[in-house]
């Protein structure tokens, strides 16, 4: 996974020490396609920012514009299918902030406002309901990304719920098998967006192969790896990568390699906005694109070979 980039950034850092990758990312509304020399290849303009995607196997890019899944044709960057999950609500304020694809023919949908998740097929039809616990309702709040973990035969999904500061884990019937309360460590809540904003506006979540949870804690400004007994086993905080600040930390990737790639949106002029680590906190790679990228890439994809 280490030849391409999809991102929301068009030129690489003059400091990136070796080949960078190919991904898709986006700057707000904006997606861009990136080789793996940090040029852009290609690029569309959604009606809202996305909060996920996802390269499908036929290569099409699989994102969301406000409610709107669509699927974008990787050749033509254009629409090649779409499902309005507002059709799947009951309240009238919702926001679609993850879908995630089910093998080919199905999808996971989060719906914030109506706090919860649902199984469809491509023609929207549901499958599976889940209801999530919600401390603190709020229709732009309630998640952000949610991932599949695959236990043998058991299929759970780790919910990022950014307003309550938790990773809950729910089997399909909507039971919570494991959750994780985000910590503050002993700091007080800082309003905004930047570095000097603190919080634990938890944004996104993976199962490790050893059965640990990496976490990415949004506006708590780091990474977390903790154990299914919630004990914090590895950590890369704010300022612990050489010429790096952390601020909002978005999505995670672990390459084959065990390396794992970052967002760091909100972190202002001459920070990185994607960034690749090492396990000794050595920092890899990392794109700094101050002409296509801002300082509101929610997202990254690097591509596989």
């Amino acid at each position: 996974m280490r030849s391409s980039l999809f991102l929301c950034l068009a030129l690489l850092s003059a400091s990136v020490a070796q080949a960078g990758h190919a991904l898709v990312a986006n700057e707000g509304r904006t997606v861009y396609w990136f080789d793996n020399a940090g040029k852009v290849t290609a690029s569309v303009e959604l009606t809202a920012m996305p909060h996920d995607m996802h390269v499908l196997d036929n290569g099409n890019l699989l994102t969301h514009q406000g409610t709107e899944i669509v699927e974008i044709d990787k050749q033509t960057q254009k629409p090649v299918w779409s499902f309005d999950t507002k059709q799947l609500a009951t309240e009238d304020r919702v926001e679609l902030h993850s879908v995630v694809p089910l093998g080919k023919d199905r999808l996971l949908v989060a719906l914030s406002g109506e706090g919860k998740l649902f199984e469809i097929d491509r023609d929207g039809d549901v499958q599976r309901t889940i209801t999530l616990k919600r401390d603190n309702p709020h229709p732009h709040r309630d998640t952000r990304l949610v991932r599949p973990v695959v236990n043998g035969d058991k299929l759970t999904y780790l919910v990022a719920q950014e307003g309550d500061g938790y990773v809950r884990e729910y089997d399909r019937q909507g039971h919570i098998v494991w959750e994780y309360d985000v910590p503050m460590f002993g700091k007080e809540a800082k309003g905004g967006h930047g570095p000097k904003a603190f919080g634990d506006a938890v944004f996104s979540a993976l199962r490790l192969p050893n059965g640990n949870t990496l976490i990415g804690t949004g506006n708590g400004h780091s990474i977390l790896e903790v154990t299914p007994e919630k004990e914090i086993v590895w950590k890369v905080d704010q300022n612990d990568l050489k010429g790096v600040t952390l601020a909002w930390v978005t999505t995670l990737q672990v390459l084959d390699n065990g390396n794992i790639v970052l967002g760091n949106c909100h972190a202002g002029p001459g920070q990185p906005q994607i960034v690749e680590i090492d396990r000794d906190k050595n920092v890899v790679w990392s794109l700094t694109d101050s002409e296509h990228l801002g300082n509101n890439v929610s997202n990254s994809v690097v591509l596989a070979d």
